[in-house]
């Protein structure tokens, strides 16, 4: 107020909300979104049905794949969503720890905040906290053997464990393994694995041990023309980025006739065109054809008479991935295509999966890219062993690539608090207060999985951090007998990125969020705001 008139400085309906009541209410938003997805951790989890506004029904207990189908609004939950999503590009793997790590670390706050701890002194204590975990954690690690394929199967199924794999989740994990293990390519003594070299393709219909590992790549496409061979055996293959078809114009053009002899030699020159195409294929030695773009009829069938196998409007990821598992080069013209551009594979078959036909291009040599085909009883099955699948490749490619595994079963959560507990105590200070809060939020870890399987919470706990103070620093909870147990020889192992990067990325969006004391949210415009003005009068038409 400025002699009695006020002063409006914000559009009128802003809402603002600041201090004390704007940290509560973002923690309270980010702690709502952590209990939504606690429930699923661990190999007890529970699973989550998800409705999205078309009726389309997602069965799942994978952290991010709920988060992503929740229609979240309150900018501080969408913060938490962001964490989970960083997590699985990231690794693929524990975005449910992840997220359950930042609602714990936000309770713990919110605990200090009340107790008059400034927002800064915690978030430097949590952010000293954090540090210190990952350089316990590197210590912690254990080198992983490459050649070690039992390990790397270990890695797999632990990723697995709760989801609704079941029984074939060692098959699948050895799926995963062979899948990881033929597109690794190696640089200065270093593994690199690019995940989109592993095609998964999802076909519903058979049981989940019909799902298969193919040594090369699987179109959902059929061949163009049914005169063509249903198998082509040591197939010699080109990859065109160019239509098989007549040339048009660029710019609009007309072309008249006036004499019946005149149109049936126009015929016969794009009949001639086309054959020449033809022919150019067929001189090189191709006896298979994939087509980024469409194919003529007339093509098709000439194609069909020299007993050539096409197929057109293969995407442009399917064509690179076809590249790298038969070694050929992708021609963008006819005129560029030699014998050296070919690419080779023992088999491209048309089979039937289901109610589709399917090409098949297996027993490549040394392929560089692989297909996985993924069967179950129903679609939601099906999705879920994908995203399952998934996860195990992510995390086998990153133990790979990383070479070093912590335990899992909240081992490395319970080691890690019991040293941040004598960390706290050298620092002094309050950051103290923020550190030792930390070390009670890792430990959210291990109480979540025996929330979760039906345990004693205090009980389990206590008998965890005295096995840890006792020196075993591997021990962790089997949450199906409920013993306190070494996770290495449980073969409950992961690789050390998931654990990094969920204390990274829970500390940073509860720092984020705790640094926020002002919410400034705009009135979001209605209709009648956008409403063009009046061409004249007072009536509305």
């Amino acid at each position: 107020m400025l002699g009695g008139t006020p002063i409006y400085i914000l559009k009128e309906g802003t809402e603002r909300e600041s201090g004390r009541g704007a940290q509560m209410k973002n923690i309270a938003a980010a702690k709502a979104i952590a209990e939504a997805v606690r429930s699923t951790l661990g190999p007890k989890g529970m699973d989550k049905m998800l409705v999205d506004s078309l009726g389309d029904v997602t069965i799942t207990n994978d952290g991010v794949t709920i988060l992503k189908e929740i229609d979240v609004v309150h900018p501080a939950a969408k913060m938490i969503v962001e964490v989970a999503k960083a997590q699985d590009q990231e690794c693929g793997d524990g975005t449910t720890t992840a997220v359950v790590l930042a609602g714990e670390l936000l309770t713990k706050a919110e605990e200090m905040l009340e107790q008059n701890v400034h927002p800064t002194t915690i978030t430097r204590g949590y952010a000293m906290a954090s540090k210190k975990s990952v350089e316990l954690l590197e210590k912690l690690g254990v080198e992983l053997k490459v050649d070690d394929e039992k390990i790397l199967k270990n890695i797999a199924i632990t990723s697995m464990t709760g989801k609704s794999a079941g029984r074939s989740k060692e098959y699948l994990a050895e799926l995963a393994v062979k899948a990881v293990k033929e597109v690794a390519e190696k640089e200065d003594k270093k593994y690199k694995v690019d995940l989109d070299n592993v095609k998964i393709e999802k076909k519903h219909g058979g049981t989940i041990e019909d799902t298969e590992l193919i040594k090369g790549i699987i179109l959902d496409k059929e061949k163009v023309h049914p005169g063509m061979p249903d198998k082509v055996k040591d197939a010699k293959i080109a990859l065109i980025n160019a239509a098989l078809e007549i040339k048009k114009t660029e710019i609009d053009a007309n072309i008249r006739i006036s004499d019946p002899s005149q149109l049936q030699a126009f015929l016969d020159e794009e009949e001639r065109m086309l054959k020449s195409m033809v022919e150019k294929i067929k001189a090189t030695g191709a006896n298979v054809v994939f087509c980024q773009k469409g194919i003529d009829d007339m093509a098709q069938h000439f194609l069909a008479k020299e007993g050539i196998y096409a197929v057109r409007r293969v995407k442009k990821s399917d064509m690179e991935k076809l590249a790298k598992a038969t070694g050929a080069n992708i021609v963008t013209t006819l005129d560029d295509l030699g014998k050296n551009d070919l690419g080779h594979a023992g088999m491209v078959e048309e089979r039937k999966i289901g109610d589709d036909e399917m090409t098949f291009v297996t027993d490549c040599k040394n392929p560089r890219a692989v297909s996985i085909l993924v069967r179950g009883g129903t679609e939601h099955v099906v999705d879920e062993i994908e995203r399952i699948l998934n996860d195990a490749l992510h995390t086998v490619s990153i133990a790979l690539e990383d070479g070093k595994l912590i335990s899992g079963g909240g081992a490395s959560a319970v080691e890690l608090a019991l040293n941040l507990r004598d960390y706290a105590a050298t620092i002094g200070g309050r950051e103290q207060l923020a550190i030792e809060a930390f070390a009670d939020a890792l430990e959210a870890i291990p109480k979540t999985l025996a929330e979760n399987a039906g345990l004693d919470v205090i009980d389990v706990l206590i008998k965890l951090r005295k096995a840890h103070k006792d020196g075993d620093k591997y021990a962790g909870l089997d949450v199906f007998t409920g013993d306190i147990v070494d996770m290495r020889e449980r073969n409950v192992v992961e690789p050390i990125r998931v654990g990094r990067q969920a204390i990274e990325a829970a500390t940073e969006v509860a720092n984020m969020i705790l640094r926020i004391d002002d919410v400034i949210a705009a009135k979001g415009e209605s209709k009648s705001d956008n409403k063009p003005p009046s061409s004249g009068g007072d009536e509305d038409f």
